[in-house]
């Protein structure tokens, strides 16, 4: 695509704004814990960014268990409160730098996260974040999630943009996936969680929210619209 047509940005929450992962990983350890199973590696890819009720499907699924998912997300909430109000959440690597770029660019930028709204808020009020966006899409607002495209086009048609004007970040192969099939400019960013991964599909792939390279293509998009 054409740099010069990005006209809004789109982030996803988790393990891409905020280092959440690692708390993810650490209740859904307990979770099967709790049922004499393992939490695996290709477990945890497998189920990283999917809404809640895929990710408590597939656990289920993969070990034939007799929870409904309704009763494991409860559960999952529970442990996961008590870890974010113990322990707090961190920014990940260049992300205030990278929002303070982007306001000062006045471009438009919004979150589509596969979080609940209750957990998205709780991690965003940590810090204030949700005033910087222009709006935010979580699990309640689509009926099918990453990496269906729905929320990514549903957050360019907020925008009134055409989907390949739209900049996305994520960090998952779900939700990467879910942003090219929209059909915009896919932006990965690896860190320890997905390192493992393969993005082929992903427009530009990068090691922090504040690459050199992201911040170029930002500028030139800026100041080609303003001719």
């Amino acid at each position: 695509m054409t740099i010069s047509k990005i006209k809004a940005v789109a982030f996803d929450l988790d393990g891409l704004m905020f280092d959440t992962e690692k708390n993810n990983y650490r209740v859904n350890c307990e979770l099967m814990r709790r049922r004499g199973r393992e939490y695996t590696d290709e477990l945890c890819q497998a189920v990283m960014g999917t809404p809640p009720k895929a990710s408590f499907m597939m656990m289920i699924q993969w070990y034939s268990l007799n929870d409904a998912w309704q009763e494991m997300q409860k559960e999952s909430d529970a442990i996961f409160l008590k870890l974010i109000e113990e322990e707090g959440v961190e920014p990940m690597p260049g992300l205030f730098e990278l929002l303070n770029e982007i306001e000062r660019r006045k471009i438009p930028k919004c979150i589509c996260t596969s979080n609940t709204p209750y957990f998205a808020r709780l991690i965003l009020d940590a810090y204030n974040m949700a005033p910087r966006f222009d709006f935010i899409l979580t699990s309640q607002d689509i009926v099918h999630g990453k990496p269906n495209p729905e929320v990514y086009l549903k957050a360019a048609e907020r925008f009134e943009i055409e989907p390949s004007s739209l900049m996305v970040f994520e960090d998952s192969v779900q939700g990467s996936l879910a942003a090219r099939s929209a059909g915009a400019f896919t932006v990965v960013v690896l860190a320890d969680h997905n390192k493992t991964q393969h993005f082929p599909h992903a427009s530009r792939i990068v090691h922090q929210l504040n690459a050199p390279e992201i911040l170029g293509i930002l500028t030139r998009s800026f100041l080609q619209r303003e001719v």
